[in-house]
């Protein structure tokens, strides 16, 4: 787990969560939205922050250099 954690902090790790989880939250939109199921709202809601939080940290990495 810390091998991932700290392969996740790097830039590439980091895009490929974003990515990941941009991928779910809009599979579970899809399936949120024939199902009407709260659950996966929740899923949705929740796959959305992450994602977007890691393009935030990424950008960040990136503009700051580090």
């Amino acid at each position: 787990m810390e091998k991932l954690d700290k392969w996740h902090k790097t830039r590439i790790g980091l895009l490929v969560f974003a990515l990941v989880e941009l991928a779910l939250c809009y599979g579970f939109l899809s399936w949120a939205i024939d199902s009407g199921n709260l659950f996966d709202w929740l899923f949705t809601i929740l796959f959305f922050v992450g994602g977007v939080q890691n393009l935030v940290k990424l950008v960040w990495k990136v503009t700051r250099g580090q």
